[in-house]
């Protein structure tokens, strides 16, 4: 598969089959992804990965107590900016908007919107999860490494025939992940990412997100044509 056809086919997949993944699979996308750029070549990255029994002991544990905290416990660091201008603002509310009518879901129907909420933290039947976290004396040039590891992967698995959802929802609950992966207390947990094979039939799976044109975010200058 061509990079390119791998950019072009990744997607955030919001249904997966209850297939396995096989961990050498898994252990091979890893080892690859860990060429990613890093500056100085700190590799600031921490993965940690579950599946089967752990995983679903784990989504257990976060259902249960949804049913009090319902929107976590709060992330350590802003996930979104505050007071977000146009055009990020516009961008976010319609991609919402799209995956919801994608869903067939009306905007005034809550208990519609929760229950799709209340889906992150299935990680949407991935079989594989991926908790992503950093040494806490780390700055930003280094969460841009992670997200350089963390495309690379997202890649690597179209590769292998898999799909992958990155979710920052899981920063929503950094506590409960922390004591369940038993991460010691100087790693942030950045995000999570669900790896598996689609569900091609899931209507969820057909939302493709719009990409604004070259001119809005490029400036070029001193080409001939």
């Amino acid at each position: 598969m061509k990079v390119s056809e791998a950019l072009e086919t990744r997607i955030t997949c919001r249904a997966f089959l209850p297939t396995p993944v096989p961990e050498a699979a898994i252990r091979e996308i890893l080892e690859r992804a860990k060429r990613a750029p890093s500056g100085g070549n700190l590799q600031p990255w921490l993965v940690y990965a579950l599946t089967g029994a752990p995983l679903a002991e784990f989504l257990g544990l976060i259902a249960e107590k949804q049913k009090t905290q319902i929107w976590g416990e709060g992330s350590e660091y802003p996930i979104y900016p505050v007071d977000l201008k146009q055009p990020y603002k516009g961008r976010s509310f319609k991609c919402g908007e799209d995956l919801y009518a994608t869903l067939g879901i009306r905007r005034e129907d809550k208990e519609g919107r929760l229950a799709q909420y209340r889906r992150n933290y299935q990680a949407f039947g991935a079989p594989v999860l991926l908790f992503f976290a950093l040494d806490r004396q780390m700055g930003i040039d280094q969460w841009a490494d992670v997200g350089m590891f963390m495309q690379s992967i997202m890649l690597l698995a179209r590769e292998h025939g898999l799909h992958t959802c990155a979710q920052e929802a899981w920063a929503l609950w950094p506590k409960t992940v922390a004591a369940f992966l038993g991460m010691p207390d100087e790693l942030m947990l950045f995000c999570g990412m669900g790896i598996g094979f689609m569900d091609e039939s899931a209507p969820v799976n057909r939302l493709r997100t719009e990409r604004a044109p070259l001119e809005e975010f490029v400036t070029f200058t001193g080409f001939s044509g």
